[in-house]
């Protein structure tokens, strides 16, 4: 019997993916799958450090949407749930996939798959929340500006809606918590990270009283923006986190009923 390897890799995405192509090429009992940053070794199990291959990842990601696009909604969205443990849950989930005939076989009595699909779900609900509820503020040097605590990583989800919303202004959502925004210049989006020092911050509550009150911070937050840019404050950021944009399509089909 092969001894149970835990695999570590860089906390991407395409990170994981590629974490799931070794284990399928290689053939490793996995016991987890674990972020870098995260890491815990096991008593009884060997470690392993998988480098994110961009390739190797998209071979996975063609595989699993060959089997569903359905599945490789569900494996995104559950994958920016952060979820603790769900890169192991994740893993199980795509061997129990590959091993059927068609996607639309995959058996939802199983734990491992309705859970999956119940994550995806919430990761749904919340990319739903986000495009309703996101405001903006013109800032001084005529970009559009928004900070969002989104409850999971939906930033690559909602990237579409808003592009295709507000196609001819400059914007900028940033995530407050996971510390990276999406930019567009009229052109295209991309992820960038920003110096927000001394920035009150108006936070998107859950509460229903949010349409009603716009909160006290909105007066501050406009003042504050009246009087400065936000242009010299973002710093283009490599995030491979995220999926490429020619596959952003896909995601954003599949989701819109959750």
């Amino acid at each position: 019997m092969n001894p149970s390897t835990t695999l570590i890799y860089d906390g991407s995405f395409n990170g994981f993916l590629t974490a799931v192509f070794v284990a399928f090429d290689a053939k490793i009992n996995v016991a987890d799958i674990q972020k870098n940053s995260e890491c815990q070794n096991g008593l009884f199990s060997e470690t392993e450090t998988v480098f994110t291959h961009v390739e190797k990842a998209k071979r996975v990601w063609n595989g699993i949407r060959n089997k569903s696009h359905n599945a490789i909604a569900n494996v995104y969205f559950a994958f920016l749930s952060e979820t603790e443990g769900v890169e192991l849950m994740l893993y199980t989930y795509i061997q129990k996939l590959m091993a059927t005939k068609s996607g639309k076989q995959m058996d939802y009595s199983d734990g491992i798959v309705l859970h999956i699909n119940q994550l995806a779900r919430k990761v749904g609900r919340e990319k739903h929340r986000m495009e309703a509820f996101v405001r903006f503020q013109l800032t001084k040097d005529e970009v559009y500006f928004a900070n969002i605590e989104p409850d999971f990583d939906v930033l690559p989800l909602i990237s579409k809606h808003f592009r295709d919303r507000y196609a001819d202004q400059q914007w900028l959502i940033y995530d407050i918590k996971r510390k990276y925004g999406i930019y567009y210049n009229l052109d295209h989006v991309e992820m960038v990270s920003l110096n927000l020092k001394e920035v009150h911050f108006n936070k998107i509550h859950k509460s229903d009283a949010f349409l009603s009150e716009e909160y006290d911070y909105q007066t501050l937050w406009n003042d504050y923006f009246k009087s400065t840019g936000i242009k010299s404050r973002i710093n283009p950021k490599l995030h491979t986190q995220h999926v490429p944009k020619r596959y952003w399509k896909y995601l954003n089909e599949k989701k819109e009923a959750v």
